[in-house]
């Protein structure tokens, strides 16, 4: 009697794709290391950013408390995402990633959302900032997001690395902004500039996060990868000698940047399937860089 268990049902054998479902390569220790340092300096940005009554550094310190807790999630989501296919989810939790990242994306809808509302509001009513206070933390803050980015951008496949990216990458820009906001308070007195900055560092993180929640939301969907032309696959493979027609051809990736493709191929006689097989493989490998392929001939 053979074994039927989950383990052996998701084994591959000798001619299937050697295709994990997740990224096995990809390290957590970026994602660990900045999640201490956001996580740390918040504590501290929080404080500061009350006691001196800037919007600029308040928001700052609100994206580094959104960055720990998506830092947090971006790490626990790789780790989930290695984990090994089971009986239950036979396709893995390589989508983990994608969908930390489009939560990711929503809370900072949210955290550019409540910015924008301070903002405006203290327009109508500006409110006495401590400057010298707002340039010192920045500074440190700035320093802090650098490390944190520079740690991060070494991981440019993951979509999760990505999202959280743009969070640290937020942060940064709301440093820079706090940091000219205490400067130009402490030489010229004008509280303008704080809600200003802060609106305007607002818009630029909001353009990234919709980047990343549309990524994420096209991976969700099982989209086509936006490396892959699938009117272009579908005319390959039916030029493919053997091959009469392409039908319930569907291409998607299992995990980010891992491609996937299934589909029916009509040929003209079943015995020469072996091998019109194997040269569909190989086109699809070197034209289009593809290797977790699963076909099925009909005559």
């Amino acid at each position: 009697m053979q074994n039927h268990d989950s383990t052996h049902l998701h084994a591959h054998l000798d001619g299937d794709a050697q295709h994990a479902h997740f990224n096995e390569h990809r390290s957590q220790a970026a994602l660990a290391v900045a999640l201490a340092l956001t996580l740390g300096f918040a504590v501290i940005e929080v404080g500061a950013g009350f006691i001196a009554n800037s919007l600029a550094l308040i928001s700052d310190a609100g994206h580094m408390v959104t960055d720990a807790a998506a830092l947090g999630l971006a790490l626990l989501a790789q780790l989930i995402a290695k984990r090994r296919p089971s009986a239950r989810y036979s396709f893995g939790f390589g989508r983990a990633e994608a969908l930390a990242a489009f939560v990711n994306g929503l809370a900072m809808l949210l955290v550019v959302g409540w910015i924008v509302f301070e903002a405006v509001h203290r327009f109508a009513a500006p409110e006495p900032v401590q400057g010298g206070t707002v340039l010192v933390v920045a500074a440190i803050g700035l320093c802090i997001n650098l490390l944190v980015a520079w740690s991060l951008s070494r991981d440019k496949e993951s979509l999760n690395t990505r999202a959280a990216l743009v969070h640290v990458l937020g942060d940064l820009l709301g440093s820079v902004a706090a940091l000219i906001a205490g400067g130009v308070i402490m030489a010229t007195g004008w509280m303008q500039i704080d809600p200003i900055l802060s609106l305007l560092v607002s818009l630029l993180i909001l353009k990234s996060t919709i980047s990343i929640l549309r990524d994420s939301f096209h991976h969700l969907m099982e989209g086509v990868p936006g490396s892959a032309d699938y009117t272009q696959i579908g005319a390959d493979l039916a030029a493919v000698p053997g091959v009469l027609s392409v039908h319930d051809l569907h291409v998607w990736e299992m995990s980010p940047g891992q491609p996937a493709l299934i589909g029916h191929l009509q040929i003209d006689d079943l015995q020469q399937w072996p091998a019109i097989l194997e040269r569909v493989k190989a086109m699809l490998r070197t034209r289009h860089g593809i290797d977790h392929i699963t076909l099925q001939a009909e005559p």
